[in-house]
């Protein structure tokens, strides 16, 4: 008896210190940064146009060169600061997953390169990759049969 009341006690005091989220706010700075660094990328897309490289090509180029951007970034240590600001608006694009796998490189460095960076660098990285292939590889065989 005696530790359900400690247990509301502590759940009354956690309620009471607990900082509420400022969602609105929150909401507006994940969707304009989001959509900042997708307009950047659509920028990069038309001057990779305007460069005459073709469409096809300018496909293949963009989310290397925004996920270069992305690491760039978290190798200086910005996009750690965007993210704090922006929340989940900096990690649904392309350089999100970028950031992803470049920050648990970065943190584990000093263990070295093959026990550190390597074994750490797909930590974030890795169940997204491993759910993504595993799930367009069982859509991929559901269409072929519903196509036969």
């Amino acid at each position: 008896m005696k530790e359900k009341t400690i247990k509301k006690k502590f759940e009354k005091l956690y309620e009471s210190e607990t900082p509420k989220p400022k969602l609105l706010r929150n909401c507006f700075r994940a969707f304009w940064t989001g959509g900042l660094i997708c307009t950047i990328g659509q920028i990069i897309y038309n001057i990779l146009i305007a460069f005459g490289i073709s469409i096809e090509q300018a496909k293949v180029y963009l989310p290397i060169i925004m996920i270069f951007i992305g690491a760039s970034l978290t190798g200086l240590g910005v996009y750690d600061k965007i993210g704090d600001y922006a929340g989940a608006g900096s990690v649904v694009p392309i350089t999100g997953f970028a950031n992803s796998v470049v920050s648990p490189a970065i943190e584990h460095k000093n263990e070295g390169y093959i026990l550190g960076v390597g074994a750490k660098i797909f930590t974030i990285a890795g169940p997204v990759l491993a759910y993504g292939i595993t799930s367009s590889i069982i859509v991929g065989i559901f269409y072929y049969f519903m196509r036969w």
